[in-house]
């Protein structure tokens, strides 16, 4: 029996979101995307029923890219639905998998497989928090219920799992009747409120003494005539403007590369006069791809902090306030960097000193380097396979502009010929901009960005926004003119 034929008996029992029948209109879209968007920003400011708060957050670090909030039932936030698409990009890319994805029924089972993979990767992510004791139950409420600690883990456990349901359904509703995607209107929703904080936030940052927000902090500092520490970079990061640098321009380079992009000329092969470009931008797989690089790093970490608590440090140890800072070994090296202050050798000396560790420079140039190799290099590869596996490939986008009669002037009409066109330019740009986001990436990470939204986040942020913007442009000219939806390939 192939894999097709095992799996499909299976798929067609999951529970799905049902697709529209026909053309969804722009203001019903956007009605159930504010809409979901308001329910996802509610359910993450519900806390878990009987959570201690001596529970530690895994993924503290990863929030801005992950989508989540701890201590809620958003905790595994998009995690398991990105773990699951590296798993499934993975076995499809090195053939383990047989799916030929330019076919409608394979692309169906590919699909169906990811959700199956999410559902799976749900309950394997929420059971090493919950089982391992990083999120602890409440001995009050298990007193005040007269139930055991045990009734407790079991009860925070289907909370979680619940939590990481509602996503991935959250998600399907976004992609079938919203616009847009639900796992980057998330990611959105998230970085935005941290940056928001980390604008207006009055509360006192604990050490400093100063306010959290970049605004209260400056106003603070005046009024109080607050010295600033010696040294260039000191001050920078004290007064946060390297954070409010850093994240201006990385949101006028994202917006720079967004509309960079190669204009292949497109003419209708039966209305004469009628003409188009295809662009095929620079950073054409999206910046998507660098969510599946971060994430693969969270579980990596994930998996090195659950085998330091029992004892087993072959990968390294983890120690700080929450448990979950990398001391050495391999999960120092492939740790993700995240502001200044993980990369500065007098910051990171400094930092590592009070936990009694001692770093020497060239682990930290090897920790950037690491980081670097990781982004660049991840970002090559998930950008290949995501093109492949979304439809964007040089075959699949030679058969939609066939199917829409358009050609290219020059050319012989046919879906060989356009994709012949397609090969010469897809794949590069493809890789040039999967290298060139993971640099862009990690000049973020090094630089960090206001309220600790993490360069990646920002970085997420500012391009789904724009790709945003562009699919509500382009819901706008097929609301006007019906008969561009078929070469968009809508009914």
């Amino acid at each position: 029996m192939s894999f097709k034929e095992a799996v499909e008996p299976i798929l067609v029992r999951l529970p799905a979101v049902a697709s529209p029948e026909g053309h969804v209109h722009l203001k019903k879209k956007l009605l159930w995307t504010v809409g979901v968007l308001v329910l996802y920003l509610a359910l993450s400011n519900v806390p878990l029923f009987g959570m201690s708060p001596e529970s530690t957050d895994m993924f503290a670090m990863y929030r801005a890219f992950l989508a989540g909030q701890g201590g809620t039932l958003m905790l595994l936030g998009i995690g398991p639905i990105v773990t699951g698409s590296i798993i499934l990009q993975l076995l499809v890319g090195a053939k383990v998998i047989n799916l030929d994805l330019s076919d409608p029924r394979d692309q169906a089972i590919f699909q169906g497989t990811q959700k199956m993979l999410v559902f799976t990767m749900i309950i394997f992510t929420a059971l090493p928090q919950v089982m391992g004791g990083y999120i602890e139950p409440s001995a009050t409420v298990a007193s005040d219920l007269g139930v055991s600690l045990n009734a407790i883990v079991l009860l925070l456990l289907v909370q979680i799992c619940i939590g990481g349901a509602l996503i991935l359904f959250m998600d399907e509703i976004i992609s079938k009747w919203g616009i847009g995607s639900g796992v980057g209107l998330f990611i959105v929703a998230g970085v935005s409120q941290q940056i928001f904080t980390g604008l207006f936030n009055w509360k006192l940052e604990t050490g400093l003494g100063l306010p959290v927000g970049l605004i209260p902090r400056w106003v603070y500092m005046v009024q109080t005539g607050f010295g600033l520490p010696t040294g260039f970079i000191n001050i920078l990061l004290v007064t946060g403007l390297l954070a409010l640098v850093s994240t201006v321009v990385i949101f006028l380079m994202v917006v720079f590369v967004e509309s960079t992009r190669i204009e292949i000329p497109l003419a209708h092969s039966a209305v004469r006069g009628a003409r188009g470009r295809f662009p095929v931008k620079l950073i054409y797989a999206s910046v998507l791809p660098m969510i599946l690089v971060r994430a693969l790093q969270a579980n990596l970490q994930m998996i090195g902090i659950m085998l330091s608590n029992h004892g087993i440090t072959i990968l390294g140890e983890f120690g700080g306030e929450t448990g979950t800072t990398p001391l050495g070994g391999l999960m120092y090296y492939i740790a993700p960097i995240h502001s200044p202050y993980d990369w500065i050798p007098s910051l990171v000396v400094t930092e590592y000193a009070s936990m009694g560790i001692t770093l020497e420079v060239w682990q930290i140039v090897l920790h950037v380097l690491c980081d670097a190799v990781m982004l660049i290099g991840g970002g090559i590869i998930f950008a290949l396979f995501w093109i492949e596996t979304t439809g964007m490939g040089a075959k699949s986008v030679a058969q939609n502009i066939h199917r829409s009669g358009m050609q290219i002037p020059g050319f012989r009409r046919s879906p060989q010929s356009i994709e012949r066109v397609m090969e010469r330019y897809v794949p590069k740009v493809t890789i040039i901009g999967g290298a060139f986001i993971g640099a862009l990436t990690l000049f973020a990470s090094l630089l960090g960005t206001v309220g600790q939204a993490g360069g990646t986040g920002l970085l997420l942020t500012v391009s789904i926004v724009y790709r945003l913007y562009e699919d509500l442009a382009s819901e706008q000219l097929m609301e006007m003119h019906p008969m561009m939806r078929s070469f968009f390939g809508g009914t």
